[in-house]
């Protein structure tokens, strides 16, 4: 399956460049690099899901094989592609990954910005990572060093594939959930506060998997001194 991959022309220097900051770090002797990323932030309802993906540090010198090339930030990429672009990174036995949930009631608990922090981690934690390459800004507390990189699924190979693994991974599990919850409209919105969700929950209120935390879902605080 990997093999087929490299059914490829001669690499070209704008493709190659988003291994650049991987040859970086590379080059300072660390070999095992993970791209980080995590799917369902914004959601109201579902986990949230990070990945980690490591190339193998052959491909940084000679270029991604032809059947990832178009490989980007997965918003950037239709469903199709992202379908696609999974079983290819999932199937190839040179290509390392990992996938964390963290449901909704840790996300309640302890908020959504620790939930996803906590995903990174756990994603992270299998590979044996030396550097995580990181969409965004710096996690503080992320438990191994990193190169925090804005716009980084746009700009790093490592972290597009992480971006593609996670996205699609939650996105089944809301499809999945739409079986049990098809009233909600999950298998279309993944979650999300549309016009169409945002109706259902008025008129049904909110189920199992949703945020109690996200506003519109969590309840006002009770006055201290009401008047």
């Amino acid at each position: 399956m990997c093999f087929a991959l490299w059914n490829c022309s001669a690499v070209t220097a704008s493709y190659e460049d988003r291994f650049r900051h991987e040859r970086e770090l590379f080059a300072t002797g660390l070999t095992r690099l993970a791209g980080v990323d995590e799917a369902g932030r914004g959601p109201l309802a579902g986990p949230v899901v990070a990945a980690a993906v490591i190339f193998p540090s052959a491909w940084f010198a000679a270029g991604m094989p032809f059947g990832l090339r178009e490989l980007n930030d997965s918003k950037q990429l239709t469903e199709f592609q992202r379908e696609r672009f999974f079983d290819l990174l999932t199937q190839c036995e040179a290509v390392e990954h990992a996938v964390a949930i963290v449901g909704v009631e840790v996300i309640d608990a302890i908020n959504i910005l620790q939930a996803t922090h906590r995903a990174m981690n756990e994603a992270l934690r299998p590979l044996r990572t030396q550097h995580a390459l990181v969409d965004g800004l710096r996690v503080k507390s992320l438990t191994v060093p990193q190169l925090p990189l804005v716009k980084g699924d746009a700009r790093s190979y490592s972290i597009a594939a992480a971006s593609v693994l996670a996205k699609v991974t939650r996105d089944r599990l809301m499809v999945v959930a739409d079986a049990t919850w098809p009233e909600y409209g999950f298998a279309r919105h993944k979650g999300y506060g549309t016009p169409e969700h945002l109706a259902a929950l008025a008129t049904l209120g909110p189920c199992p998997i949703h945020r109690r935390s996200f506003a519109p879902l969590k309840q006002p605080e009770p006055e201290l001194f009401p008047a």
